[in-house]
C-alpha cells in the first residue's frame, strides 16, 4: 500500500523500496570492506591488497589446484580398494612431494571460494552487478555451480569415511529429481553393489567440470577489457608460500577407509565445500532442493532487483572525432569499437559506442586528444562525450568553482562521485569540481586551470589506487600524468602545483590534511612557478 494514502502501490513505489531495501544492506558491507581495505593498506602496497586483487586471486588459485592436480592424478589409482590406498600412500609415504601436492590441491581449492565468496560480496555492496555489468554477475552463477562441482566430486575419489558420507547424501538429494531409472544411492548402502566403474565416472567429472569451469570464466571476462586475471607477482608469491606453509605444519589427510556395511556418524567436514551438507540431515531433499533454486535463481535475476538507473551512454561527436582509437584502448567494459569512416571524411575509420555495456564513467571523454579547454571556438565539443555531462559542462564548473575561492592560496580539486569529498575545513582555500569517474578528466584541464590562474595548485583524488569503481580511472589518470599513457600532461605543466591522492570516501579528514599542507607548500613556491594568471572567461582562449 502507498504510505498514507491507502492506494495499492505501484511499480514505481515497488522499485523504490526495493532500491532502500538494497542500498540498507550494501552501506553496512561496503563499510566494512572500505575499512578492512584500509587497514590491509597499511600491511601491503597498494597494488598488492588482496581485496584488489580478489579475482585474480582465484584465478591463481584456480591453476594451483590444477598443477597439483595432475601430479595427484599420476600416482591416483581408480578403484574400490585402490582409491584409497594411493591417497595414503601419496599421504604418508611421499609426503614430501606428493604429500605436499595433495594438501595444495586442498587448501588451494577452499581460498579459491573463499576468494569466490568474497568476491561476491565485494561487488554486490559495490553495486557492481547490475546494468551494463549484469552479464559478468549473470556467468557468476554457473561458476559457482561447477566449483562445488569439482570440489565436491573429488572429495568422492578419496573413498574415505567422508567420502562415503558425501556420497550416500548428495545421491539421496539427487534421486529425489525424476530424471533417474533406479536410486543412485542404492549403490552406496551396501559392499557389493559398487564397482570400479562408480570411480571412473568420478575421475571424468572431476577432470571435466574444471575444464567446463575454465571455459565459463573465460565468458565472465568478455565484457571485461584487459581483465587482470593474474595478481602482482609479490602477492602471488606470498600466497603460494603461506600455503606451501600451511600445507607443511597441516598436511591434508584422510579419515578412515569407507565401509558401506557400516554407517557412517562421525566426520570432519570442510566447511568451504560441505558447510551444508548436514542439512540433508535435517532437511527434506525437496525443500533443499526449493532452497536451492530459490538460492541461485535469486543471485541470478539481482541485476533486476531493481534495474540499475542508467546514465545515457557516451556518444561519439563524428565531426571532432579522428578515429585515433584511444577511446577504444581506455574503455574498461570493451563498450567502444572501431568501424570504417561513414561520413567521407580522410580518417581510417570512427568509434562506435555499444549503449548496452557502457556505464558512461567518462573515461572515454579523458583519453579524446580534442577534449581540450584550449578552444578558440565558444561550443566546447570533444570526439566523445557524456550527454549528462558535457565537457562545456565540466569547464563551466571548474570554472564557477575557481570563482568561489578567496585567499591567498586557491586549490582547484578534482575528484570523482565515488571517492572522498573535501570538508568544511578546506572550503576557504579549496573547491572540488566531481565527475563520474577520475579517469574522464583530460590532462589539457589541469594546464589550462594552472596557466589561465584559475588556481594556485591542483589536486587530482578519486577512488583508492587499485580499487577504482571503473576499474581503470585511477590507473590510467596516473599514467596520462606522468607521461606514460595519451593524452599527456604537458611537461611545461608545473608539477609542484600538482597533488594526487587517491582516497576512498572515509578517508575525508585525509584528504583535507593533505590539501591543507598541499596549499602550504604552494603558497611557499616561487611567484615565478605560478605562469600566467589571466582568469579566463566561459569561451576559453587560445593556447598561445
Amino acid at each position: 500500500m502507498c504510505g498514507g494514502c491507502g492506494a495499492p502501490a505501484g511499480p514505481r513505489e515497488i522499485k523504490q523500496s526495493l532500491v532502500e531495501i538494497m542500498m540498507l544492506i550494501q552501506k553496512p558491507i561496503r563499510a566494512v570492506f572500505v575499512r578492512v581495505e584500509g587497514l590491509l593498506d597499511y600491511v601491503f602496497p597498494h597494488a598488492w591488497n588482496p581485496l584488489y586483487n580478489l579475482g585474480a586471486l582465484g584465478f591463481f588459485m584456480y591453476w594451483i589446484v590444477a598443477v597439483s592436480g595432475i601430479y595427484v592424478y599420476i600416482f591416483f589409482d581408480t578403484g574400490i580398494t585402490e582409491a584409497y590406498g594411493s591417497i595414503e600412500y601419496m599421504t604418508n609415504d611421499q609426503w614430501y612431494l606428493a604429500g605436499i601436492m595433495r594438501s595444495l590441491h586442498r587448501y588451494a581449492s577452499d581460498a579459491m571460494v573463499l576468494f569466490m565468496l568474497i568476491h561476491i560480496v565485494r561487488e554486490f555492496s559495490l553495486d557492481r552487478y547490475r546494468g551494463a555489468r549484469w552479464f559478468t554477475w549473470f556467468t557468476g552463477v554457473p561458476i559457482f555451480i561447477f566449483v562445488f562441482l569439482s570440489g565436491i566430486t573429488g572429495y568422492w575419489l578419496v573413498w574415505d569415511r567422508l567420502a562415503q558420507y558425501v556420497a550416500l547424501k548428495s545421491t539421496e538429494w539427487l534421486d529425489w529429481v525424476p530424471i533417474f531409472g533406479t536410486s543412485i544411492a542404492a549403490n552406496f548402502v551396501a559392499p557389493d553393489s559398487l564397482d570400479d566403474r562408480f570411480f571412473t565416472l568420478m575421475i571424468f567429472i572431476h577432470i571435466v567440470a574444471p575444464l567446463i569451469l575454465l571455459l565459463i570464466l573465460w565468458i565472465h571476462l568478455q565484457r571485461v577489457r584487459k581483465p587482470i586475471i593474474n595478481p602482482p607477482r609479490g602477492l602471488a608469491i606470498g600466497m603460494f608460500v603461506s600455503l606451501l606453509v600451511l600445507s607443511l605444519v597441516w598436511p591434508a589427510t584422510s579419515q578412515a577407509p569407507a565401509d558401506l556395511s557400516t554407517v557412517v556418524s562421525v566426520v570432519n567436514l570442510d566447511w568451504f565445500y560441505l558447510g551444508l551438507y548436514p542439512l540433508l540431515d535435517y532437511w527434506s531433499a525437496g525443500s533443499l532442493w526449493a532452497a536451492a533454486v530459490v538460492v541461485f535463481g535469486t543471485f541470478a535475476i539481482m541485476p533486476l532487483m531493481p534495474p540499475l538507473k542508467r546514465s545515457p551512454a557516451a556518444e561519439v561527436i563524428l565531426e571532432h572525432c579522428n578515429g585515433c582509437t584511444r577511446c577504444v584502448d581506455d574503455c574498461p567494459y570493451s563498450a567502444i569499437i572501431m568501424r570504417p569512416r561513414s561520413d567521407g571524411r580522410a580518417f581510417i575509420g570512427e568509434a562506435v559506442v555499444d549503449p548496452g555495456l557502457c556505464v558512461s564513467c567518462g573515461i572515454c571523454v579523458g583519453s579524446c586528444p580534442s577534449a581540450s579547454p584550449f578552444r578558440k571556438r565558444s561550443d566546447l565539443v570533444s570526439g566523445i562525450e557524456l550527454p549528462d555531462y558535457m565537457l562545456s559542462e565540466l569547464r563551466a564548473k571548474t570554472c564557477k568553482a575557481s570563482d568561489s575561492l578567496s585567499g591567498g592560496t586557491r586549490i582547484l580539486v578534482f575528484g570523482c562521485d565515488p571517492g572522498a569529498r573535501i570538508g568544511g575545513k578546506v572550503a576557504s582555500l579549496a573547491a572540488m569540481v566531481r565527475m563520474p569517474c577520475i579517469g574522464m578528466l583530460p590532462p589539457a584541464f589541469i594546464d589550462w586551470a594552472l596557466s589561465r590562474g584559475l588556481a594556485d595548485g591542483i589536486v587530482i583524488t578519486g577512488c583508492r589506487e587499485g580499487n577504482c569503481q571503473h576499474r581503470r580511472g585511477v590507473d590510467w589518470t596516473n599514467a596520462r600524468l606522468d607521461r606514460k599513457r595519451d593524452p599527456q600532461l604537458r611537461r611545461r605543466v608545473p608539477r609542484t602545483r600538482i597533488l594526487r591522492f587517491w582516497a576512498s570516501p572515509v578517508d575525508g579528514k585525509a584528504l583535507d590534511k593533505a590539501i591543507t599542507r598541499f596549499a602550504e607548500s604552494v603558497s611557499q613556491l616561487p611567484e615565478q612557478e605560478k605562469g600566467r594568471t589571466r582568469k579566463p572567461d566561459l569561451v576559453g582562449a587560445s593556447d598561445e
